[in-house]
């Protein structure tokens, strides 16, 4: 699993026109998906060749968590396009019939794409039991960050639910990436707990809504929040 040590802004997007707003206000990285699922090759290869920061397109071809074997091929096959377009990695994550991280199926998607970078996606705020969820995934190949809100309902309701999975398991600040609907208050405490990376999207976007596209001035207040916050507790001030 790999470590951040500074803090890194990731902005959800949904097409090239978003990625102007992204890049001004200072996004370290783009996260692409279309209503949570995999976006078509041509929407994969405008976001990617207008980007000039790394870009991680979605693996997920319906809204459900589990997969079978075509669709595991055909989740490959896409994979191997968006990074022969340039993505710098991809998103995926599977789990079981028990609500647990299904680690066979997710470490052969991870296996067939050697070296590249993945984020296991917010299924794992699907488990029922997260520490053991989080257990599972250690030492799968390629893993650098895991995206969470700490429930199915995102940071609203699972954000005391996540500080104590942190102060239970202190490593997995080390990969994990707060997601669904953080808000600028938890920032401090959340870096307090040793995360780094953060994701945000509708926060970035004119009244919150995907019609509204990123806006850069939006996501400059979150860089400039982070970047403030990370320094001070660096600093120790």
């Amino acid at each position: 699993m790999g470590d951040t040590s500074a803090g890194l802004l990731e902005v959800a997007v949904l097409h090239a026109r978003d990625v102007p707003g992204c890049l001004e206000g200072g996004a370290d990285r783009l996260s692409l998906s279309v209503d949570g699922r995999s976006p078509d090759v041509p929407t994969a290869a405008a976001v990617i060749r207008v980007s000039d920061v790394p870009v991680r397109v979605m693996l997920r071809l319906d809204a459900s968590y589990t997969t079978n074997g075509g669709d595991l091929m055909r989740m490959i096959g896409l994979a191997r396009e968006y990074v022969a377009l340039g993505a710098e990695g991809v998103s995926f994550g599977f789990l079981d019939a028990d609500l647990d991280v299904d680690v066979e199926t997710t470490r052969a998607l991870a296996e067939s794409l050697p070296g590249v970078p993945w984020t296991f996606h917010r299924a794992i705020d699907a488990t029922l039991d997260p520490l053991r969820s989080w257990g599972r995934l250690s030492g799968l190949p390629g893993l650098t960050t895991v995206a969470s809100g700490g429930s199915p309902q995102g940071m609203a309701q699972g954000y005391d639910d996540l500080l104590a999975l942190l102060d239970r398991a202190p490593s997995v600040a080390r990969v994990l990436m707060v997601a669904g609907g953080l808000r600028s208050d938890q920032v401090p405490w959340l870096v307090r707990a040793g995360v780094r990376q953060f994701q945000v999207d509708d926060q970035v976007r004119p009244t919150g809504s995907e019609r509204a596209y990123v806006d850069a001035g939006l996501v400059r207040s979150w860089r400039l929040l982070l970047d403030d916050v990370v320094s001070r507790r660096a600093t120790g001030s």
